[in-house]
Order: C-alpha cells, then sequence, then structure tokens
C-alpha cells in the first residue's frame, strides 16, 4: 500500500500535463455553465412576503428586520450556530465568516449581509472581537425569528441561510438554503478544492493513499490550530459531506 507519505500525483511531461489540463477544463467550463443556469433558475424563484415583525439586539439597541436592511434593498442572513448555553460560536460557521470578503463589494450591489444568532449579544460581542470580524451580527434570542426560519429546531442550532429583498417597507423572503448548500460560500473549502490532495477529508473520491481524515475532525477556531489537539465540538459533526 502506498504510504500517505509517499503518496502524490503521476509525474508526467509538461506536453501530457498540459493536454490533461485542456481535458479538465472542458469540463470545468461545463460545470460553470450549469451554475450559471442553476443561478438564472435561482433569480426567477417566487417570494413571500413576511407578515410578522421581528426583534433583534445590536449593538445600538433593538432593531427590526427592516433595520438590518440598512437602507439597501437586498439582504443576506447567515444563520450562525451559536446556542444561548455556549461560550463561543460554531466552528464550521466561524470557518465560513472567516471566508466572507470586504462588504464594500456587496453595498456597491445594494445588498447588506449580516449573521444572526440566538445566543445573546453579550456572548456574541466578546467572540466576534475575539474573531476580529466586523460583519455585523445580531442575536435573535428574544424573538421567535430562529425557529420560524428552521436555525434552530428540536436537533439543536442549524446553519442555513436566508435572503431577503426589501420594496419600501415590504419584507420578501427569496431563497434559503442549509447544510451542504452551504459548502459553496465557504471559501476556505473551495480553495482547498483546488488543491491535490482537497479538503482531505474520508468522504471525498481521492486516490488511494491521499491524506484524509474524519469530516470536521480538523475544524478549529482560526486562534485554535496550535493549542487545541481536540478538535471541535459536535456542532459540526451532522450532515452528509458526499
Amino acid at each position: 500500500m502506498t504510504s500517505k507519505m509517499n503518496a502524490l500525483p503521476k509525474i508526467v511531461s509538461k506536453d501530457e500535463w498540459l493536454t490533461a489540463r485542456e481535458e479538465m477544463l472542458v469540463k470545468e467550463q461545463e460545470a460553470t455553465s450549469a451554475l450559471n443556469a442553476l443561478a438564472a433558475e435561482r433569480r426567477r424563484l417566487p417570494m413571500v412576503e413576511l407578515d410578522k415583525e421581528y426583534s433583534f439586539e445590536g449593538p445600538e439597541g433593538k432593531v427590526s428586520l427592516l433595520d438590518l436592511f440598512d437602507g439597501r434593498r437586498q439582504l443576506i442572513l447567515y444563520h450562525f450556530m451559536f446556542d444561548p448555553s455556549w461560550d463561543e460560536g460554531c466552528v464550521g460557521c466561524s470557518m465560513l465568516v472567516d471566508s466572507i470578503g470586504h462588504l464594500a463589494h456587496l453595498h456597491a450591489r445594494d445588498t447588506s449581509l449580516a449573521l444572526v444568532s440566538r445566543a445573546p449579544l453579550s456572548k456574541i460581542k466578546p467572540f466576534k472581537e475575539r474573531m476580529g470580524w466586523t460583519v455585523p451580527w445580531f442575536s435573535s434570542y428574544s424573538s421567535d425569528f430562529n425557529y420560524d426560519f428552521g436555525a434552530t429546531t428540536d436537533r439543536g442550532e442549524q446553519p442555513s441561510l436566508s435572503t431577503f429583498l426589501r420594496n419600501g417597507d415590504r419584507i420578501f423572503q427569496t431563497y434559503n438554503t442549509a447544510d451542504q448548500g452551504l459548502a459553496g460560500m465557504n471559501g476556505i473549502l473551495n480553495l482547498l478544492d483546488i488543491t491535490p490532495f482537497g479538503r482531505q477529508e474520508n468522504w471525498e473520491d481521492s486516490p488511494e493513499g491521499w491524506p484524509q481524515t474524519q469530516p470536521y475532525e480538523w475544524w478549529r477556531h482560526h486562534d485554535k490550530y496550535r493549542n487545541d489537539p481536540k478538535g471541535p465540538e459536535s456542532c459540526c459533526s451532522s450532515g452528509d459531506q458526499s
């Protein structure tokens, strides 16, 4: 059996590599076209008007869902897993937020982005400061928001993402995704996907001998990689990765 230390891609000439790369490029272009078609279909989804008012706690006090738009027409809300009993936010959600770029690019397209968690602001604030994030983050602790949007269920906290459109003061939900629908939004995992070893998780179809571990086993908050050999808690240990 090939040793994991010695498992490497096959070595070929530059011409052979270019041929293989061109063959892969055709498949990548086909996949891109399929994703573009899916995005076009997503833009044509119907929407549903929200007739219930929600209250959130933010740095400036109580705010409404309309306030979270911050004057823009579109709003992306990431339902960040942070149970009120936890002392820190979910490891996987933290990795996704780590990969969010500067929000000015979204603002240029009349779009706001915010995080919502059920944990109280007294726990969100120090954790946000510890992580060094500037993305707006609000607590839904005093409302039914998490329950109504499936972010808190009888199984506990669930990661998901919802998008909303504002027409004046009327708010419409346009989209929601969860579980593996969120994988494409994690820039860190997407970068690993273009490397020879990939994410190095044992659900991946990789050549024999490639380094692999259980899913989530290697995940850490970004300030814990050197000092937390036990790995994350169970908040990210459910769901099929295939």
